[in-house]
């Protein structure tokens, strides 16, 4: 069998691996019990490290999909039943999901993982040519008009919608987190932490696809609470000034903050404020640690993989929680 590994895109070589191999799965190029190609052949023929083809196939076998075989080689399990996870992008509290959302499941379901990227044509090739191939579905939705009409061809019994609620009709199964009164409630934990500060910033980015309803929101806490504040949505008018707190929903604001900070010599908690969205692995060792306003990403893809290991309907909201850190 053949390999198609771009080398250039932003999926990390060995999950192009893993996916190449699920796909294979999905249309029959590779069937139960069947021998897969050795890891010094696949190095030789894709230009591949070990490493990367051993975590590949260590990944697989974890998942139960592949298993080995001592002085054979590696061979396709049995029994086995794909589902495909549909993300927006490759980001790391992404990973944080998608590692909770596999480490959930039965070793004998496959996981196909593709990215739309916020891109509709994107978007109706990965659902137009997955029909019928997949056990379920579970799709990151984002905001399109079109998006309803693709998956209005999925049974809504194998259909689970996760992250944002946008799109979705009443009888969908879900597992959304909340970007507006959830977001707001996250805040009033940290009022103690903005009086230090005379304004309040919220950085929303033109390229941000965040959902705008946290903005809003944004604006009726500060409005209730008597807080001075600004919405900036071009990064080129993000200059930092003392005695100010920021909002932001990109990590690339993130480190223009901290660049900033270091160039002007103000300490991150003391002279200027910041207050991230979304948790990731570092941010807790960032600086000296970064607060976070943030969903739980890892009970957002367990929730997300209890709707594969059974029939039940499944219809929640994962809270968003705020994490106090140096930063703010």
């Amino acid at each position: 069998m053949e390999f198609d590994i771009n080398f250039n895109s932003d999926i990390p070589k060995y999950q192009q691996l893993v996916n190449a191999i699920n796909d294979a799965l999905s249309n029959n190029s590779l069937s139960s019990g069947e021998a897969l190609p050795s890891v010094n052949s696949i190095c030789k023929d894709y230009k591949l490290s070990r490493d990367t083809v051993f975590k590949a196939y260590s990944i697989l076998k974890d998942n139960g999909v592949i298993e080995s075989v001592p002085n054979k080689g590696y061979y396709v399990a049995n029994d086995t039943r794909k589902v495909l996870l549909v993300l927006d992008t490759f980001k790391a509290y992404k990973e944080v999901l998608y590692h909770a959302f596999v480490n959930n499941l039965p070793k004998n379901v496959i996981v196909d993982v593709q990215f739309h990227h916020y891109n509709i044509n994107n978007f109706k090739t990965i659902l137009n040519n997955s029909k019928g191939k997949y056990y379920k579905y579970v799709v990151m939705t984002f905001n399109h008009k079109e998006v309803s009409d693709v998956l209005s061809d999925i049974d809504n019994d194998k259909l689970l919608l996760i992250d944002w609620n946008v799109h979705s009709k009443a009888s969908n199964n879900y597992v959304f987190q909340d970007f507006g009164k959830s977001f707001y409630n996250a805040l009033e934990g940290a009022i103690s932490a903005f009086k230090k500060y005379k304004k309040l910033v919220f950085v929303y980015p033109t390229f941000t696809k965040h959902p705008v309803e946290s903005v809003t929101y944004f604006k009726k806490f500060c409005e209730a609470n008597g807080f001075k504040y600004k919405i900036i949505t071009d990064p080129a008018e993000f200059i930092i000034a003392k005695h100010e707190a920021y909002i932001s929903v990109s990590d690339r604001i993130l480190g223009m903050f901290l660049e900033q900070c270091r160039t002007k010599n103000f300490e991150p908690g003391t002279d200027v404020g910041f207050l991230s969205y979304n948790e990731t692995p570092t941010k807790k060792f960032i600086y000296k640690g970064i607060s976070v306003v943030s969903t739980n990403f890892q009970e957002l893809g367990a929730t997300a993989a209890a709707f594969i290991t059974n029939d039940k309907t499944i219809q929640s909201y994962i809270p968003t929680k705020l994490i106090l850190r140096e930063s703010l």
